[in-house]
């Protein structure tokens, strides 16, 4: 019997790593004949899975979605991941995953063996997840528009931007992005007749409406949420060659904080933005590596004054000794508040 449910599970293992099996083929990789296979494959649909038969010369055994959840195959690290995940989703930014997650993962703490619940249990007792403060979306909103994306149908919607505006819109959507505290609907604005990212938090009363549309040249849509939150939303868009290799680069760069592009080996091209000219350059100086501004114009002027102020620091305080007399430390007092006259001191 142990014999028959090891060679269950193989047979399982084998039917989710590939579409299609033929009988030959899955009897030699258990070492049975194709008489055994077939008896297995009865034994795993009264089980609850799918499997299904395909005529023909060139047929075989393929496993299909069925109406039901039947056991689940899972190797020790796809067991660890799931607990874990399930854990995470729980404290995520989709509302109403907590209850559901944390009963999913309560159902796979019971199943796993020893050996994985302490695992398991060690991680999700030693981790502290931060408290976030990112707004919550609505599951059926995030089904809802990823159906849109894969049926390439309109959605109407009110949004409210970044300043308080509201606004109906008629968009063609495309894709979700998620950064881990906010979800994005990449999609183009059929007003603007230009791409767009939405937060899905600012928007309400998402509403299909049956019309198809064929969607030309759409962009990256990971990259154009990165653009759109890095860069385009500031006073000053930044273009600069760093000398460094790009995945070195990447490594300081908050995905928020911009987008890096390999030019070669050993330099990249570094796109950012931000309201303040002098913000840009002290960034860019303290990531070390030499860099060159290419855009805009006025960047490469403030840091060209930067350097020389921090040089003129530099040579003074080479000058002055903290020990000479010269060098006068800053006091600085409290300002003491009188009371009023009628109060009573504490």
């Amino acid at each position: 019997m142990a014999e028959t449910a090891e060679r269950l599970l193989r047979l399982l293992s084998l039917l989710t790593a590939r579409r299609n099996w033929t009988g030959e083929e899955l009897a030699a990789r258990l070492q049975v004949t194709p008489r055994t296979v077939r008896r297995d494959v009865e034994r795993l649909r009264a089980l609850g899975y799918q499997v299904h038969a395909i005529p023909g010369p060139a047929g075989g055994y393929e496993l299909r979605a069925g109406t039901g959840l039947p056991p689940l195959l899972l190797d020790d690290d796809a067991a660890v991941a799931v607990a874990v995940g399930l854990r995470a989703a729980a404290t995520g930014a989709v509302a109403g995953m907590e209850e559901a997650a944390a009963r999913a993962a309560t159902v796979i703490d019971r199943v796993l063996p020893d050996r994985l619940r302490r695992r398991v249990k060690a991680l999700r007792a030693m981790v502290v997840p931060l408290p976030s403060a990112a707004p919550q979306v609505a599951p059926e909103v995030l089904t809802l528009l990823a159906l849109a994306c894969r049926d390439s149908e309109q959605v109407r919607f009110r949004y409210v931007d970044g300043v308080g505006r509201e606004s109906q819109r008629l968009v063609e959507p495309y894709r979700l992005v998620s950064t881990g505290r906010r979800w994005y609907l990449v999609a183009r604005d059929t007003e603007k007749g230009a791409w767009r990212s939405f937060r899905l938090d600012r928007m309400a009363d998402p509403l299909p409406t049956g019309q198809r549309s064929r969607l030309a040249d759409p962009p990256d849509a990971a990259r154009f949420v990165i653009e759109g939150i890095s860069s385009r939303p500031y006073r000053y868009q930044a273009r600069v060659l760093v000398r460094a290799p790009a995945i070195d680069v990447a490594s300081r760069i908050p995905s928020a904080t911009g987008v890096v592009e390999a030019v070669d080996g050993a330099s990249c091209l570094l796109i950012t933005g931000s309201d303040s000219l002098d913000a840009i350059a002290l960034h860019l100086a303290l990531l070390g590596p030499p860099f060159i501004p290419l855009e805009p114009p006025e960047l490469r002027e403030r840091c060209a004054v930067l350097s020389r102020r921090l040089k003129e620091a530099g040579q003074v305080a080479e000058q002055v000794s903290p020990d000479s007399d010269e060098f006068e430390p800053l006091t600085v007092m409290p300002k003491v508040v009188e009371p009023p006259a009628d109060t009573e001191p504490l």
